[in-house]
């Protein structure tokens, strides 16, 4: 399973790379905006996001939208510290499939990457 984490922080997106504990994950690719999280989206076609919503040249609930739109199986959680529950809302509407705050320890991730991946299992078994 390849990977994108998307975040326009260098530490945090080297916070979750070293976090990660998940055997399923064969590649993980990253991406500092949103326009930038479009086309390596569309390069590498991972079937899991983790998506920041604070970011220059594209904010991350409109990423969703775009992302979704390329590939609607695509599990997309959404990792910021805004917490508050309407942005949370728009992102889900938008297609993420949950939602982790921001600071967030390794156990809390790898408990939200594996409910992502097992839904992306179920999606893919519904096909």
């Amino acid at each position: 399973m390849k990977m994108l984490i998307v975040d326009d922080s260098l530490i945090v997106r080297r916070k979750i790379e070293r976090e990660i504990n998940l055997a399923d994950l064969t590649e993980i690719v990253t991406a500092s905006d949103g326009e930038e999280a479009v086309e390596v989206f569309i390069k590498h076609k991972p079937e899991l996001v983790t998506m920041d919503l604070t970011m220059p040249r594209m904010e991350g609930t409109e990423c969703v939208k775009e992302l979704a739109a390329i590939d609607p199986d695509a599990v997309i959680l959404v990792i910021s510290a805004l917490a508050d529950k309407a942005t949370a809302i728009k992102a889900v509407k938008n297609g993420a499939y949950g939602f982790l705050c921001k600071p967030f320890t390794e156990s809390d991730l790898n408990e939200a990457l594996v409910k992502c991946i097992a839904f992306s299992k179920k999606l893919k078994g519904n096909k």
